[in-house]
């Protein structure tokens, strides 16, 4: 025991004597992420529950690690959860791993009470009540969320019609889809009257399956509404002789017209590099005239516009705004 000159015990020094002790384990069976309740039934000391090798993201939880991303925060909100409750809305998307809207950063959990009058309420979550009796299913991150196609909807109160579409394309992506465009049409006759909804029937008539990334869908907005024909995505492309040499991120087949977004990833991967330079040419062989975009020209709307008109004019495209001349 530490002594003061005065005969008293100093308890700054007894605090940090404790705290240079050991921890005492955890039982194993309470995981990273559990209860205070759990723990205390366990048998645990609650004044093990109190040191400082445990995070305390919310009141009545702990963890073994301070959560450092949306997806920790949720594993450390889980054992809190109902079985009424499940996480939904962006907190959903993001567990699923859906498309977010460029620049998107999600810091609050979003968990939806199915079966009760009160939503949750806790610092750094937003509790949202529903009366579909919508229940959650488990993601492949083992927490029970809404299904992509629900959170997409949830989300349209969230999100401009711009971000839907994004997020829709993505659902609708060319690798491993997690929906079609028949099911969001459904989700969204199913959601009549409900917040949102007016912009999810904007969304959906925007929204075009095979994408590979947001901006694809950036770029093909901004293509349809600067007045040019809608490309198709992602389209076959072929030579002379019919033979498949590729595919065009947005394709005028009838001009031979293809824009081809480039992404910082094509040039940092040397491997992925090589495989686009044999691609485009030989896509340019086969007489196509291949515009490549990056994020300088696709933010340079005035300088793209001129660049997509020249080359679809002079493959034989007649802009409405040329007729009677």
């Amino acid at each position: 025991m530490h002594i003061f000159a005065t005969g008293w015990p100093d308890p700054r020094r007894e605090a940090h004597s404790r705290e240079m002790v050991r921890p005492a384990p955890l039982p194993p069976h309470l995981g990273r992420d559990f209860t205070v309740g759990a723990a205390l039934n366990f048998g645990v000391n609650p004044s093990r529950l109190r040191r400082t090798d445990l995070s305390r993201p919310f009141r009545g939880a702990r963890t073994t690690s301070v959560p450092s991303s949306l997806r920790d925060r949720a594993r450390a909100l889980a054992p809190l959860l109902r079985v009424d409750q499940h996480f939904s809305h962006l907190t959903a998307a993001e567990l699923w791993g859906m498309r977010m809207p460029e620049g998107h950063i999600e810091q609050r959990l979003h968990v939806t009470s199915t079966t009760v009058a009160r939503a949750m309420r806790r610092p750094g979550v937003v509790g949202h009540l529903t009366s579909t009796m919508t229940a959650g299913v488990t993601a492949p991150s083992g927490l029970p969320v809404s299904t992509p196609i629900d959170a997409w909807c949830e989300s349209s109160s969230l999100l401009t019609i711009d971000d839907l579409i994004v997020m829709g394309d993505g659902l609708l992506r060319r690798r491993e889809p997690l929906a079609n465009l028949e099911q969001l049409a459904a989700a969204v006759r199913a959601r009549s009257g409900r917040r949102g909804t007016a912009r999810l029937r904007v969304a959906l008539s925007q929204i075009r399956a095979s994408t590979d990334s947001a901006r694809e869908t950036t770029l093909r907005l901004a293509v349809v509404r600067a007045g040019f024909p809608e490309p198709e995505v992602n389209a076959v492309l072929r030579d002379s002789t019919g033979q498949v040499i590729g595919h065009g991120d947005l394709v005028w087949p009838e001009y031979k017209v293809v824009l081809e977004y480039e992404g910082r990833q094509h040039a940092e991967d040397p491997t992925q590099f090589a495989i686009d330079i044999r691609r485009l040419d030989r896509i340019a062989e086969a007489d196509y005239r291949v515009i490549r975009v990056d994020r300088e020209l696709l933010a340079a709307r005035a300088d793209l516009n001129m660049t997509i008109a020249t080359a679809l004019v002079a493959r034989g495209w007649h802009p409405s705004w040329s007729n009677g001349r």
